[in-house]
């Protein structure tokens, strides 16, 4: 194995903090790994990583050697994209992360279209709800709703994710239907807890002025399909995305509450690990992204 390799080796090693994981990104062995490693610190004379039971740590001097091919691995990998950057076609394995709901529903069918129009890219999706450390975790591209964060990541503005409030048919015709914002405060409210957090629905008006509606519910998660779930069953009133609403509405399953006012949208990006020299497999996922998402593009998702 090549100097520039091992230097690979470890500085994903210390950016995944385990041996096992790191023989299972590079399909090895963990002994191979270790091998690597311990001849690597006996050339430099120096001790590189601490290790114990819980992983591995870099040692001052490691964390010193780390910075160094990080480096070096970016300005060997801006040299190979340089070159690959001029092919005609994306080829090679294309990393995706998205959030589960989004991931499953939208993320899913574009990426089948994608695979079909470039056979020599081989795609791995990876949906997680949590925040996703795209360089630890190998991402390419990563599908992001809602504000970016200032960083150094690469990011494309795609489109808007909009929201909406729904029960069903069966909740109203009990619960009665809300004529204006303050009634939702004598409704039963299901509240998806990675946006609605606080329990303030805010609803802008026909006349575009923004009312902050406190509301209380049987029904709190972190997952979408969850308050779907609960709408569809007669719980409550549920503020939901309208890609993850737009089957049961299309069934009648569900029906739009306080149609004349809107939730705030979320903002669409793709982010990718720098935004410098982009690899041409994800300029091409990029581009092949733009424009899938203008008008109401949440309607013209697969309906199977």
């Amino acid at each position: 194995m090549d100097r520039l390799q091992v230097m690979e080796m470890f500085v994903r090693l210390v950016e995944l903090g385990s041996f096992s994981k790191a023989a299972s990104e590079f399909r090895t062995t963990q002994p191979t790994i270790t091998k690597h490693i311990a001849a690597l610190e006996s050339r430099l004379k120096v001790r590189l990583l601490n290790r114990n039971t819980r992983g591995v740590s870099a040692t001052e001097a490691g964390a010193i050697y780390y910075d160094k091919c990080k480096v070096l691995l970016r300005d060997a990998e801006e040299a190979d994209s340089a070159v690959r950057s001029r092919q005609e076609h994306a080829q090679g394995l294309l990393r995706i992360g998205s959030s589960v709901a989004f991931g499953r529903r939208v993320v899913v069918p574009l990426a089948l279209e994608f695979i079909s129009r470039h056979p020599q890219v081989r795609v791995d999706l990876s949906f997680e709800d949590r925040y996703t450390d795209l360089v630890g975790q190998g991402i390419d591209v990563a599908l992001r709703l809602g504000k970016l964060a200032d960083s150094t990541l690469g990011a494309r503005f795609l489109g808007v994710n909009p929201w909406l409030l729904v029960a069903s048919p069966e909740y109203l015709r009990k619960a009665g239907v809300p004529a204006s914002p303050g009634d939702l405060q004598e409704h039963t409210a299901l509240i998806y807890s990675s946006v609605q957090g606080n329990d303030v629905w805010l609803l802008k008006s026909p006349g575009r002025e923004t009312v902050a509606i406190p509301v209380t519910g049987s029904l709190r998660s972190n997952n979408l399909s969850a308050v779907l779930a609960a709408a569809r069953g007669h719980l409550g009133i549920a503020a939901l995305p309208w890609y993850v609403a737009e089957r049961s509405l299309r069934r009648g399953d569900l029906q739009q509450v306080l149609d004349g006012y809107e939730l705030p949208e979320q903002e669409i990006h793709a982010v990718y690990p720098s935004p410098k020299l982009v690899p041409a497999k994800v300029q091409a996922f990029i581009g092949f992204l733009e424009g899938h998402f203008a008008g109401r593009w949440w309607e013209q998702l697969p309906r199977a």
